[in-house]
Formats: structure tokens, C-alpha cells, sequence
């Protein structure tokens, strides 16, 4: 499984921000969770670390992001392991649960509350109330479409070099090659 894997380990002030949540334990159980093409610590940290990266270029509270974007996704339920209509709750509620579970291990100021209440908008049952949200919700919109459609090239691309291999195999047996 692979999705964009980002490398953060130059990026000195990022891991400053986010290294006391990358370093707790039940976080980095979200590492057993598939999440589209990846899993959801994967997500969570190419969420966070472009979030953070664009937030600088507008001149955001880049700290703020870099940390809730980070948790937006800290809820530890397997998604492939419930039912479909469970599935689907979870698609709305899985904000709600993420934020009460930040809420658990570290303080969360108002914009961080709404950061991760908010990344399912329109979706989800919360409004993004700060420009931070906003931009947090975009991002993970478009890491989600981009791990999904890279999961499905793959599935494609598997499939035609599968494809490939049967017609050559039966080529070369018909004409007695192999």
C-alpha cells in the first residue's frame, strides 16, 4: 500500500509542532487502520504536512494546522471491519470522534476544535469557521481523491499487466514457443 508518503525529516519547525502527537502511542495505532490507499496515520500526516506547507504561503497559523489537521482523522475504528450503513456513519461522525479523542490527550484551542469538527464539510455537521479550516478541509479532500484514484490505477494497472502476461503466455503456447 502506498499513497504520497511525505518526507518531513528536514522540515525542523513542522516536527516541532506535531512531534508530541506523532510520538503517542495510541496515534500511532492509526497506523493499523486502512484509510483509501494508505493507511490513516499516512493520511493524517500528508493532511497535516501540506496543510501546514500551504498555510505558511498565506501567512495562517501554521501551528494551529500542522497539529488538528494531524488529528483529523484520530479515531480507531476499522473501517473494513463494519458493516456498510456503519461505514457510511462513519463517514459523518468520525469528526466528532476524532475530536473528542484529541481532546483526551492534548488542550485544543477554539480554531484547532473547529479544524477537526469541521474537515468533512460539506458532509459533515460542522461549519469551518476559520480560513485554517477551510484549507484543512480542501487538503483532505484532495489527498482523498488523489489515494483513491492512485489506488485505483493501481487495480488498473495491475489488471492490463495481468492481461498482458495471459496473452503472451497463450500467444507463445500457440505458436509452440514456450
Amino acid at each position: 500500500m502506498r499513497s504520497i508518503d511525505v518526507y518531513i525529516k528536514d522540515e525542523t519547525e513542522y516536527l516541532e509542532y506535531v512531534s508530541d502527537i506523532l510520538n503517542n502511542s495510541e496515534f500511532q495505532k492509526l497506523e493499523n487502520y486502512v484509510h483509501h490507499n494508505s493507511n490513516r496515520l499516512q493520511h493524517s500526516l500528508n493532511v497535516s504536512f501540506y496543510s501546514y506547507k500551504i498555510s505558511k504561503l498565506f501567512n495562517l497559523d501554521s501551528k494551529k494546522v500542522a497539529r488538528a489537521s494531524l488529528l483529523h482523522d484520530f479515531f480507531l475504528i476499522d473501517n473494513l471491519s463494519v458493516s456498510k450503513i456503519d461505514r457510511f456513519k462513519t463517514l459523518f461522525l468520525h469528526p466528532r470522534k476524532a475530536h473528542f479523542n484529541s481532546s483526551k490527550y492534548y488542550f485544543l484551542s477554539d480554531m484547532e476544535q473547529n479544524i477537526i469538527l469541521s474537515h468533512m464539510f460539506p458532509i459533515g455537521l460542522d461549519f469551518p469557521r476559520y480560513k485554517e479550516s477551510l484549507l484543512v478541509d480542501l487538503v483532505d479532500d484532495y489527498i482523498a481523491i488523489y489515494e483513491a484514484i492512485y489506488a485505483k490505477r493501481n487495480e488498473i494497472s495491475a489488471a492490463l499487466t495481468y492481461l498482458f502476461i495471459f496473452i503472451v503466455n497463450f500467444s507463445f503456447r500457440r505458436w509452440g514457443i514456450w
